[in-house]
């Protein structure tokens, strides 16, 4: 995207038109509305065993501070997604960001664990505005091939984010508290929310004034659900995200509560991970150029299926530490850098006058299979490696099938015409 100079000679008492965003400026605000979920979930993992002594809180409700986050995240992109189609993403960032720092730093003052769940219920929903955005200024402002690179630019920056949250949340932990680790986020909130009304300039430039309505709004999810390119990639992007999330909700209480790890150490180790999923960003961009999107996702699932046997056998042959069960989920992380942004961006990419209601769709999808991941895990007993294990093993083989039978076949965008007309 070239940026035009702005003319010398204005008539007297006009203003200059503001210049678009560069890609430079696109790529650090996609960063930081899409870096917000792993701030609001990794920076916090470290606290969750001290968080469970110090509420008293049963290991569901523990869970539930991210299963309930989960959800309402999920739902509220329903919401968010065709408001932003009807009014720009403009408002719908500067709401939801406000409402998410509001309810960030709600939650450090939370007296019982009750009162955790509700205001991280209240984050989520308000997360949705931010990571539904940052997906539809993609698709706003980019073709399909194009958006994928921009995204895994963006998606680098999570990478980045994510790599910081793990250890520095483990070091406030270890000296301050989980409070203050709440603290953290909601200054991150507020950073965002000053970025967005500061430099970010609305992309929705094909407003749909009917997006609202009853019939028009069930016509376009109707239009965004029978699309198959929109199957396969929220496919192999769900998948993904639920072996991931798996290892978010049981990775604290096997390596500190199983193996004893510290709580800096933890981070560590969780740094280690997002290390890999960032260099899987940089990976995504060098084979999307060289093979092409959907050759790019089965290289990564190729990594994420062996990841994952490899995870479900070591436990059955050796007895399981700290190394054989971090090392072999490495391949797993780089492959969610592939299928990440490949994931995301090309389920709204047939959708260009629809993205708001695509990316919203794909986004409650993915936070669904979290929600059934994280209640599975709260009804388990975590004194041991196989829920985590066994949990990634059967992801990595719902990865390397989506890749095959879905992304294979109908992952052209372009190749399924029927649904990518202009919304009712």
């Amino acid at each position: 995207m070239h940026v035009q100079p702005a003319s010398p000679s204005l008539p007297t008492g006009t203003t200059a038109p503001k210049l678009p965003m560069s890609p430079h400026l696109v790529v650090v605000l996609v960063a930081l509305l899409m870096g917000i979920q792993p701030i609001t979930t990794d920076l916090y993992l470290p606290a969750l065993p001290m968080l469970r002594g110090e509420l008293s809180a049963s290991m569901m409700q523990v869970q539930l501070t991210l299963t309930a986050l989960s959800l309402s995240f999920g739902i509220s992109q329903l919401v968010w997604g065709p408001i932003s189609d009807r009014f720009g993403r403009r408002p719908v960032l500067l709401i939801g960001l406000s409402a998410y720092t509001v309810a960030a730093f709600a939650s450090v003052l939370a007296p019982h664990i009750e009162a955790l769940i509700v205001c991280r219920m209240v984050q989520g929903a308000a997360m949705g505005a931010s990571v539904m955005g940052a997906r539809a200024i993609v698709r706003d402002l980019y073709e399909p091939v194009e958006g994928a690179r921009m995204m895994s630019k963006g998606l680098s920056g999570l990478g980045i984010i994510a790599c910081l949250s793990a250890p520095i949340g483990g070091l406030i932990t270890q000296f301050s508290g989980w409070r203050a680790v709440l603290t953290g986020v909601g200054l991150f909130g507020a950073l965002a929310l000053f970025m967005v009304a500061t430099r970010f300039q609305e992309s929705n430039t094909h407003r749909n004034p009917n997006a609202l309505q009853a019939r028009i709004l069930f016509s376009n999810w109707r239009a965004v659900a029978s699309h198959p390119t929109f199957w396969a990639y929220t496919s192999i992007a769900a998948a993904s995200y639920g072996g991931l999330f798996t290892f978010l909700a049981t990775s604290s209480f096997v390596f500190i509560g199983v193996f004893g790890v510290s709580k800096i150490g933890y981070g560590g180790l969780m740094l280690m991970m997002t290390s890999s999923y960032l260099c899987g960003t940089f990976l995504c961009r060098r084979l999307i150029h060289r093979l092409g999107v959907v050759n790019t996702v089965r290289v990564g699932a190729a990594m994420s299926l062996a990841s994952g046997l490899t995870l479900i056998a070591l436990p059955l042959l050796t007895q399981p530490t700290v190394w054989t069960t971090i090392l072999p989920f490495i391949p797993f992380m780089v492959g969610h850098g592939v299928h990440n942004p490949c994931g995301q961006s090309g389920a709204v990419a047939p959708f260009p006058t629809m993205a708001g209601a695509a990316s919203a769709l794909n986004g409650f999808i993915i936070m669904a299979v979290a929600f059934a991941v994280g209640t599975w895990i709260g009804l388990s007993s975590i004194d041991s490696v196989y829920p985590l294990t066994t949990g990634i093993g059967f992801w990595s083989v719902c990865v390397a099938l989506a890749a095959q039978f879905l992304v294979g076949r109908y992952g052209e965008v372009g190749t399924n015409k029927p649904h990518t007309q202009k919304p009712a």
